[in-house]
């Protein structure tokens, strides 16, 4: 992109976007370039765009998430560094995914946890599930997060999701394992190094570190997911221990209590406790209204 590029990756480093999404957005806009044979962006028209949008759900079926992505990329671009107006460039509004997480069952996630020998790997899992950490956030981890005195068990996430940085639940099962992980390898600057040991792990290889842990286990991968299902799984069961919604926001780091909320309906000990209205009337057995047929 030559020239745009670099006025579109500075912009997106004024506006202080995180490494992920600046990665995300600079290969949303080659993809553009590239399905228009090389055409430099700023020559493509807003029917174009819109059309390219149109073939990555209608031909090549990309999720809504991935999409969404390219289409905040190309507003970014169009609207915000080009500064097209409005009536010069605008992409139809798209409405948020319904999709509820997946949850897996306390058995199930045992299973998961106890699937890898290796003292890393069971720890890596371990401070996933346990501190419902995302992936980026315990790859980043350093040794001074992790605040074990018994009067605090916490775990300090360092500029997590929209910069920001908050506290988490240190579970002693986690620290336990972390005790063990510590004595043997003496991990330095970061908890979970990388291959060389001068930066963190990679998230593509925590990644891989749940798959295979999944495989070991026994659990299919339409059950299984990715390595989030593990920080769904620690919502979800702090819900169904009757933890307060407002508490689980604060430890997952949710901006919005609405976000957090989508718990409420992914929890069957939840809903499994609950009794009808119309179970609670004393009428009598078998269910009985007056006047009704008899």
């Amino acid at each position: 992109m030559g020239e745009l590029g670099n006025q579109f990756r500075q912009y997106m480093a004024l506006r202080g976007f995180a490494a992920a999404t600046k990665e995300s957005y600079e290969g949303a806009m080659i993809a553009l370039v590239r399905a228009h044979g090389g055409i430099s962006p700023d020559q493509l028209t807003c029917d174009q765009v819109q059309a390219h949008l149109a073939r990555l759900i209608g031909e090549r079926r990309l999720s809504w998430n991935t999409v969404n992505v390219h289409a905040c990329a190309f507003r970014c671009f169009y609207r915000d560094v080009l500064k097209r107006r409005a009536d010069e460039f605008s992409l139809p509004p798209r409405g948020r995914a319904r999709q509820r997480p997946t949850i897996l069952d306390r058995a199930s996630v045992a299973a998961i946890m106890a699937a890898h020998a290796n003292l890393k790997q069971q720890a890596l899992l371990a401070m996933v599930y346990g501190s419902g950490l995302r992936v980026s956030e315990v790859c980043r981890l350093r040794p001074c997060h992790i605040e074990s005195a018994p009067d605090r068990m916490m775990v300090r996430v360092e500029q997590g999701k929209g910069h920001k940085d908050r506290y988490t639940l240190l579970s002693q099962n986690a620290l336990a394992l972390l005790r063990q992980y510590w004595l043997r390898y003496r991990p330095g600057n970061w908890l979970f190094p990388g291959a060389g040991g001068k930066g963190p792990i990679s998230i593509p290889t925590a990644q891989r570190v749940y798959r295979d842990a999944c495989l070991k286990a026994g659990i299919e991968h339409e059950r299984a997911r990715g390595i989030h299902t593990l920080r769904h799984c620690f919502a979800s069961h702090l819900m169904e221990d009757g933890v307060a919604l407002p508490v689980i926001q604060q430890l997952l780091g949710h901006t919005s209590l609405k976000t957090t909320s989508v718990y409420c309906h992914v929890s069957r000990a939840l809903i499994g406790n609950v009794r009808s209205p119309a179970d609670t009337l004393g009428v009598g057995s078998p269910f009985h209204l007056p006047g009704a047929a008899r």
